[in-house]
């Protein structure tokens, strides 16, 4: 029986990795530095400490590591509070846990200001009981830490927790980890969809239809 969920913010509820895609060469450039091809999918799947170490290293940037945060966070935060869309459906995802009695998290690569800022915009803060991101539990998703502090925070054992997840690498994780998973279409991970597949339990190519879910629920 399921008893709690777990979801990734972006790429999974928010159409926001175009922007974390563009962010860094934005950023880069305003140093007079150009981004190597393919960047984004260089950085996709580090912590943001992890990327910040990288690319002040790659590109010999004369910045701190928070003034780098700092400069990164400004750009992305206007992006957060006024511009990056939710996925449709993600009301009716949430609200359709909720009538099962399902409580919700968050367990994201973004910063907790952010996290609550885009949730706060939507009206999506009070559906969920937990937030918990990787700068706070000190590791990526490369390694299960922070889906185990978010189901612990919901009261619910790792085979009793939904992860939802759109990267290919963070499913690996929490299937890795005795987690259910449930795969999410995003274009950042359209040419391993068939992979992603393979590391879900569920997949779903939007929220419009949710019968694999509601299966996978019923299980």
């Amino acid at each position: 029986m399921i008893r709690g969920a777990v979801f990734d913010l972006d790429g999974t509820l928010l159409d926001s990795n175009p922007y974390w895609a563009s962010v860094p060469v934005v950023y880069l450039a305003s140093f007079g530095k150009k981004a190597e091809e393919d960047l984004a999918k260089t950085v996709f799947s580090m912590t943001l400490p992890e990327a910040r170490e990288y690319l002040i290293r790659k590109y010999d940037l004369k910045v701190s590591p928070e003034e780098f945060s700092s400069g990164i966070a400004g750009l992305m935060e206007n992006f957060y509070r006024s511009e990056i869309p939710m996925k449709d459906g993600v009301p009716g995802l949430l609200g359709a846990l909720k009538e099962r009695g399902i409580p919700c998290a968050i367990a994201s690569v973004t910063d907790r200001p952010l996290v609550e800022a885009a949730l706060s915009r939507f009206g999506l803060l009070p559906h969920f009981d937990a937030i918990v991101t990787t700068a706070e539990v000190g590791v990526g998703k490369h390694a299960p830490d922070v889906y185990l502090r978010a189901a612990a925070k919901l009261g619910s054992r790792v085979p009793e927790t939904l992860v939802f997840e759109d990267a290919l690498h963070a499913l690996k994780t929490a299937k890795g980890a005795g987690f259910r998973t449930v795969g999410v279409f995003d274009r950042a991970m359209e040419e391993h969809i068939e992979e992603v597949k393979c590391f879900s339990d569920c997949y779903l190519e939007n929220f419009s239809d949710l019968s694999g879910l509601v299966r996978l629920l019923d299980s």
